[in-house]
C-alpha cells in the first residue's frame, strides 16, 4: 500500500500527453474499477466511521482524518450494488471532485496502471449499472469500469445549477444574438448541469461526449468554412474524457488554421496550480474548476464579449 501512496504523489507529468494513470480497485466481487490517480489525495485503510442522522443511505458515515471530517460513500451501494457489509479490512480512496473532498469506500485497492486515453472507450449502451460509467477499458483481458463520480455525487447531493441574480444582471452579451457554443463532457450529468446553468443566456448549445467526438464535429464544420470561430466562437470542455482528453483537443484546435480562433474554456473537476500551467501550455483561454454556475456564466460572458 505504501508503494501505491508514493506513486499517487508522483503522477502529474502525464497530464497533457493524452495519458492517464488509473488506480484499480474492487467493490463487491471480481469486477475491477478505476479512478484517475490525479484526483486521488490519499488511500488508507478504512478508519472507524461515525454515523450521523439523516445521511443519504449510500453514505456510510464520516471519518475524522488529519483534522478534517470527510463523508465516506459506499461506492457499491451508490451504483446500485450490494452495500459493502464489513468495513474492517476495506479501504477508502480520498479524492477531490468538484471543489470538495470525499472518501469512497472500496473492498480492495490493487495497483496503478499507465494508460493512453485512446484506450479508454465510451461505455456500452444500456441500462442498469452501465448508467454509472463514463468509460471502460481492457486490462489483462478483463473489462475495467470507470465510474461517473459526478453522477453519483449529484444523486447524493445535487448541485445548484442556476446563476444568481447578481451574475445574471452583470451579463453584457446580447442574448438575442443566440451565440453558438459547444459543450464537451463525457458525463451526461455534467453536460446537463452546464446547459441548465447557461440556459438563461440565450445560447445555442451543441454537445459532444469526448474530445474526439468534438474534433470530428468541428472538422465537419471546417469542411464548409475557413474560420469555424465565426460559427462556434467558444467551446467549454472537460479535461478527462475517453479517447481524447481536453488538453489534447485544445492542442489540436490550436494547430488547425480553421479552428485556431475558437476560444476554449477548460471546465473540470481536476484542480490545482498544475492545471493552470497546462492551460497556458496547450493554448486554452481559461480554466474553471467544476462546478460553479456563476463562474461559468461569467467566463462565457467574458469570452463572448471580447
Amino acid at each position: 500500500m505504501s508503494n501505491i501512496l508514493e506513486s499517487v504523489n508522483k503522477r502529474t507529468q502525464l497530464v497533457g500527453q493524452n495519458r492517464l494513470e488509473l488506480l484499480l480497485f474492487k467493490l463487491n466481487g471480481r469486477q475491477r474499477f478505476g479512478i484517475n490517480v490525479f484526483k486521488v489525495k490519499e488511500v488508507l485503510q478504512c478508519p472507524p466511521l461515525t454515523s450521523l442522522p439523516k445521511l443519504n443511505n449510500t453514505v456510510r458515515g464520516v471519518a475524522h482524518i488529519r483534522g478534517n471530517t470527510i463523508s465516506v460513500i459506499d461506492l457499491s451501494a451508490a451504483t446500485g450494488g450490494r452495500p459493502i457489509e464489513n468495513t474492517e479490512g476495506c479501504f477508502i480512496i480520498i479524492a477531490e471532485y468538484n471543489r470538495s473532498v470525499q472518501g469512497f469506500l472500496v473492498s480492495s485497492v490493487e495497483r496503478i496502471i499507465n494508460m493512453n486515453w485512446e484506450a479508454i472507450l465510451p461505455p456500452p449502451q444500456g441500462a442498469g449499472r452501465y448508467s454509472y460509467l463514463t468509460a471502460v477499458t481492457e486490462i489483462e483481458g478483463e473489462l475495467v469500469e470507470i465510474l461517473d463520480v459526478e453522477k453519483i455525487l449529484d444523486e447524493i447531493s445535487p448541485v445548484k445549477t442556476e446563476i444568481s441574480q447578481e451574475t445574471d444582471e452583470a451579463i453584457t452579451i446580447d442574448r438575442e444574438e443566440h451565440f453558438h457554443i459547444m459543450v464537451i463532457d463525457d458525463s451526461a450529468v455534467a453536460r446537463k448541469q452546464i446547459i441548465r446553468a447557461l440556459s438563461s443566456l440565450g445560447l445555442q448549445i451543441d454537445t459532444a461526449i469526448d474530445g474526439r467526438d468534438a474534433l470530428e464535429k468541428l472538422n465537419k464544420i471546417a469542411a464548409e468554412m475557413d474560420n469555424v470561430a465565426t460559427e462556434i466562437p467558444l467551446i467549454i470542455s472537460d479535461i478527462e474524457m475517453p479517447e481524447m482528453d481536453g488538453y489534447t483537443l485544445t492542442a489540436e484546435i490550436r494547430d488547425n488554421p480553421k479552428l485556431k480562433d475558437i476560444k476554449v474554456v477548460l471546465h473540470t473537476s481536476l484542480s490545482g496550480v498544475f492545471n493552470q500551467a497546462m492551460v497556458q501550455k496547450v493554448g486554452a483561454n481559461d480554466f474553471i474548476a467544476k462546478f460553479n454556475p456563476d463562474e461559468l456564466a461569467a467566463a462565457v460572458n467574458k469570452h463572448l464579449s471580447l
